[in-house]
């Protein structure tokens, strides 16, 4: 075969040639000789047939300082042997790069710190100088709490934790923050480890809450809470408090496995509760100050460190369905009784109303049964009316003591909330705060007088005048007697057909047997049937029977004229 066309062997043998002829430094980290310094570039040797220029800016401070020197033996990435110059393409910068690189890995892969240098700013965070390796560390990163100004930490080494590393990509991600929290951790630990509970301390007020203040005990935060820094009650942290104050404080809790410390400013001064029941017996009357309103009462202090609540029940004897702040005001001197005093719940109950004289017991004294009293209606209720009376105190008219006829269901109907009235006091019960009254028995009770005498017993006779008349029977009122009642139509006659409502007349005045009377409802039953059946049977008594040969007509009218000559 032509050399112009080898045969499949030669082209095999010619391929493993090149192989052998290519130089297998070509991506690799060589050692080389500075053979001579060139103006900006340095030449050196690193055992090939040619040789290569480095920039002296990639040696860094060396080249700066004139330590780098001819017959220096450095470290150089290869990245060609060969370039269109006939040199070897040569990089200083890439052979630090790889070689932080497997420091850099060795150092992620054990969990070891580094040391880096932040030296500028992009977005998001800022670029890190790890001896070569260029690292980002992010802006939440830096600091445990918020940096403004990062100025002061650039360019200064300092130590980082490596979170990622991504050497195909060339990403590497650090942190500071974590650093400084594991050194603060350890501060903490040794910190709280010479602490213990009941300790007094000094520190400095570092933060200033709603809910208390955080107190630098040199290195660890301690919580004063609102609830600890007096006996007495605090609002706000702020009353007591400003930040950079130096206080002295004990320390109540501890928590080893989360470092967090509880700490007491009250604790340092004498319990204001102790002896509490001796101090302040039941019944004691003394003097303090509103500190707080709420809608079920008023906290009073009575002494610093010690307050008790005048709970809404307790403010007024009248006032029941008042809010406290229409009574008292915060800041506001006022008198008290004490009601309840329990020292193991910290609680003293007091009494505002207590230190007023009862307006029922007074009402009670100056208003005995049967006095009379004048009043405006304050409400109508559906079992009767209220009567505001002196004193700010109400009395209560039921309905069945509004009038001594009429129902009360009716009766109410005649008064209005406004009107003023007069009325009788039935009864005082001071201990239930009832008061009741009448408005009738300010009138004459003819229908009770009137049976009292028996003129309402059953039985009598009545006359009656007409008042109504209805389909149903008769409407009436008894012409003696302030007495209404119906007689309905079966008991206008004796006789059927005379049952007949339209006989009568308003106006028109009949005579009827009572036939049943209610003295307490006070009704009253009456019928002229009854009537008629009873003067039947008198008759027949005193002018004899039909079986003695008078007829009935002539007995009844014999009867009739014996009514009329009487």
């Amino acid at each position: 075969m032509s050399e112009l066309n080898p045969s499949r062997d030669d082209f095999a043998a010619l391929l493993e040639q090149s192989f052998e002829d290519r130089d297998t430094s070509e991506g690799t980290v060589v050692k080389g000789v500075i053979t001579a310094i060139e103006k900006d570039m340095a030449v050196i040797d690193v055992g090939l047939k040619v040789e290569g220029r480095v920039p002296l800016k990639e040696f860094g401070a060396k080249a700066k300082d004139g330590t780098l020197n001819v017959g220096d033996t450095v470290e150089v990435y290869v990245e060609r042997v060969e370039n269109a110059l006939g040199e070897a393409v040569l990089s200083r910068e890439k052979a630090r790069r790889e070689e932080s690189w497997i420091k850099l890995e060795e150092k992620f892969n054990n969990g070891e710190r580094v040391e880096g240098v932040i030296f500028n700013q992009v977005k998001g965070g800022f670029t890190v100088d790890l001896d070569g390796a260029v690292a980002f560390l992010p802006r939440s990163q830096v600091d445990i709490r918020p940096v403004r100004d990062v100025t002061p930490l650039m360019h200064n080494p300092q130590p980082f934790e490596i979170l990622k590393m991504d050497k195909r990509r060339g990403n590497i991600v650090v942190s500071r923050r974590t650093v400084l929290e594991e050194s603060r951790a350890e501060q903490r630990s040794e910190i709280v480890q010479n602490l213990e509970e009941g300790q007094v301390v000094e520190g400095v007020v570092k933060n200033i809450t709603d809910y208390g203040a955080f107190v630098d005990l040199g290195g660890i935060d301690g919580l004063l809470h609102v609830t600890d820094m007096a006996w007495r009650r605090v609002n706000h942290p702020s009353e007591i408090l400003s930040i950079g104050q130096t206080v002295k404080v004990q320390i109540i809790r501890i928590n080893q496995e989360t470092h967090r410390i509880s700490l007491g400013m009250k604790q340092l001064q004498d319990d204001p509760w102790e002896g509490i029941g001796t101090k302040y017996p039941v019944g004691k009357r003394i003097t303090g100050t509103v500190t707080n309103i709420t809608d079920y009462g008023a906290f009073v202090e009575i002494e610093p460190g010690i307050e008790g609540l005048i709970h809404v029940s307790e403010m007024s004897w009248t006032k029941k369905n008042v809010h406290p702040g229409k009574i008292l005001s915060t800041s506001q001197e006022v008198d008290v009784v004490v009601l309840e005093v329990d020292p193991a719940k910290r609680r003293i109950s007091l009494g505002l109303k207590q230190t007023l004289e009862n307006p029922w017991e007074v009402f009670a004294q100056s208003h005995p049964v049967g006095s009379v009293v004048e009043g405006e209606v304050k409400n109508k209720t559906e079992f009767g009316l209220f009567i505001g009376l002196e004193g700010d105190v109400d009395g209560m008219v039921h309905l069945s003591d509004l009038d001594w006829t009429i129902p009360g269901e009716q009766a109410i109907e005649n008064y209005n909330k406004g009107d003023v009235v007069q009325a009788q006091v039935l009864d005082v019960d001071v201990e239930k705060e009832r008061i009741s009254l009448g408005i009738k028995q300010l009138g004459r009770d003819s229908v009770g007088e009137a049976a009292a005498s028996g003129e309402l017993r059953k039985g009598a006779v009545v006359t009656a005048e007409v008042t109504a008349v209805t389909d149903g029977g008769l409407e009436v009122k008894l012409v003696d007697h302030d007495v209404e009642t119906f007689i309905k139509r079966s008991d206008l006659s004796r006789d059927r057909d005379e049952q007949r409502p339209e006989r009568f007349a308003v106006g028109q005045k009949v005579d009827a047997r009572i036939t049943q009377f209610d003295k307490k409802t006070r009704r009253l039953t009456i019928s002229i049937k009854a009537l008629e059946i009873a003067e039947e049977k008198q008759a027949v008594a005193q002018f004899g029977s039909t079986d003695a040969g008078a007829s009935l007509g002539d007995i009844l009218g014999a009867a009739l004229k014996n009514r009329e000559g009487n």
